[in-house]
């Protein structure tokens, strides 16, 4: 009856905005790098104006901002206008009332008044080599969004992925993302199904989704949620209803891992099902413009479990933490859910320059903060800047700075922990660690791009924790000794053939240390290694 009730009311809140849109929106995954740094280089020009603290953007958002660059082209350098126009062959579709215009290759597309439709292949491979062996990742399937009259927008992503070596673990601080693997052989076998409907009207959006996202600004994984996770399915609502306010909100359905005994099945004596407890996330964030160019975040989250969806946390505009003290927690915090605050600040008011700061806060306590043997707060903190043809035209240069202070993204309740199917839902190095980040990078033609970057990524002891007097998490050192070191020098060069077709060449030097080096890292990447890999892919 809980559940009936449950539906009836996500259906209700569906309908309730049932307006008159002006768009419809299906979102381009956060793995096309390449058109979300081509619009932050347009943002940093002061040429448009984005929220970058939420990733994916919609198609139909890309487009626009496309569109508007264009009315400001003599302002664009050579290679600039080479990009936009090639980059308008595809989201240009997303504008046109017909198919009359100089557009990309698809293998499928269609459109009219009331339908439009593409479809096309996704084919890839990426092959690595070093002194440890050889091995690689290929993947193929097929990705297809379409628009159904004035409102309605839907997409969906299957590929197929084999590894000759599993490259993915719960347990691996790099940023691949997470894998549900088939099987306990040595390679890995896994799928992947992505997509969503959503409907849109004139100041917002709502979809049913399964997908990856990205809040938090960031250049090398963001602190905040990182989407480094297996995508799950969640419930999104943007709402735009002033120039200076952009408001998302998610209600998700996470993967706990924690198995269910009582509803497992057995078949004469062998565990034939398993099941698992429940889990959800509620995370909202509201972005305030301001100034122009100045961005300033806030939001907050729960991770909850061992009940149905709870209503309260439908509600997207509620501070989750005093939810859970009224409604779950009933005074004792051994029974409460897993509450977190965050917040991005966002600047590109110096031309070419953009600068953030973020924030992710796990638990905090102000009254034990200037003391000695109680502090050491569950906060995780990134700051950096990215600089766009500054010093000279098509050259980039980030620098970042990322620390997480110990027990932050943990919590002694196995099945309120930040994270789904056992990945980290921040960042990839989780508690206890620090990153510096620097790279440069050069475009000296349309498509084609260019970077050397060099990171190094430490992790200390991850403390026992359960929550009660005797291991509560206060007062932990940081970073007292590293248990594990990374340091990695990169080259990179890729090229877009033509819209979605890729060729890459990496080389990354790197130097993997430490008592944890054969928990934190994949077996072949230990020691000094000098990787190359080469990958070709139609689409991701």
């Amino acid at each position: 009856m809980k559940q009936k009730l449950t539906t009836s009311l996500i259906v209700l809140f569906f309908t309730t905005f049932i307006f008159r849109a002006s768009a419809q929106e299906v979102y381009q995954h956060i793995s096309h790098t390449d058109i979300y740094d081509f619009l932050d280089e347009l943002a940093s020009s002061k040429l448009i104006d984005i929220n970058s603290a939420v990733k994916p953007y919609a198609r139909i958002f890309i487009a626009e901002k496309l569109q508007q660059a264009t009315t400001k082209k003599d302002q664009l350098n050579k290679r600039q206008q080479g990009d936009l126009d090639f980059y308008l062959r595809d989201y240009n579709k997303e504008l046109m009332s017909d198919k009359n215009f100089k557009r990309r290759y698809d293998l499928f597309y269609f459109k009219d008044s009331l339908f439009a439709f593409t479809l096309n292949p996704i084919l890839g491979v990426n092959y690595f080599t070093n002194d440890s062996g050889h091995f690689y990742h290929r993947w193929n399937g097929a990705e297809a969004y379409g628009y159904i009259g004035n409102n309605f927008g839907i997409y969906a992503s299957l590929r197929d992925n084999h590894e000759s070596i599993k490259l993915s673990d719960p347990d691996y601080l790099n940023q691949r993302t997470g894998a549900e693997y088939k099987g306990e052989k040595e390679g890995g076998d896994y799928s992947e199904m992505r997509g969503g409907i959503t409907y849109t009207w004139k100041w917002g959006s709502f979809g049913a989704i399964k997908d990856h996202f990205v809040w938090g600004d960031n250049e090398h994984g963001s602190n905040i949620f990182s989407g480094r996770t297996p995508s799950f399915a969640h419930l999104h609502l943007h709402l735009k209803p002033a120039r200076w306010l952009d408001f998302n909100y998610i209600h998700g359905w996470l993967v706990s891992n924690v198995t269910d005994s009582a509803k497992n099945y057995y078949v004469n004596g062998s565990l034939n099902r398993q099941s698992f407890r429940p889990k959800y996330v509620a995370a909202n964030l509201a972005t305030i413009t301001l100034l122009k160019g100045l961005n300033v975040s806030v939001g907050n989250s729960i991770v909850y479990s061992d009940q149905n969806v709870n209503l309260a946390y439908l509600i997207p505009i509620f501070f989750y933490k005093s939810v859970d003290h009224s409604q779950t927690s009933t005074g004792a915090d051994e029974l409460g859910q897993n509450a977190q605050m965050f917040f991005n600040i966002s600047s590109r008011n110096i031309k070419n320059v953009h600068l953030y700061l973020s924030g992710f806060i796990d638990e905090i306590s102000f009254s034990n903060a200037l003391d000695e043997k109680k502090q050491s707060n569950f906060i995780s903190g990134k700051i950096g800047m990215k600089i766009s043809n500054l010093l000279h035209k098509n050259v980039f240069i980030t620098a970042e700075y990322t620390r997480t202070n110990p027990i932050t993204y943990r919590h002694y309740v196995t099945t309120t922990t930040f994270e789904s199917n056992g990945y980290n839902m921040g960042n990839y190095l989780g508690d206890n660690s620090q990153e510096g980040y620097v790279a440069i990078g050069y475009k000296p033609l349309p498509r084609l791009s260019i970077e050397a970057s060099y990171n190094k990524a430490q992790k200390g002891i991850e403390y026992y924790y359960n929550g009660h007097p005797d291991a509560n998490g206060q007062g932990l050192p940081f970073m007292d000794r590293v248990y594990w070191q990374s340091t990695n020098t990169a080259f990179k060069i890729q090229y877009q053939l033509v819209n979605d077709v890729y060729a890459s060449l990496v080389a990354v030097n790197s130097n993997n240390e430490g008592i944890m080096d054969d928990v934190y890292n994949m077996p072949f990447l230990k020691g000094k290694q000098t990787t190359i890999s080469f990958s070709v892919n139609v689409g991701f």
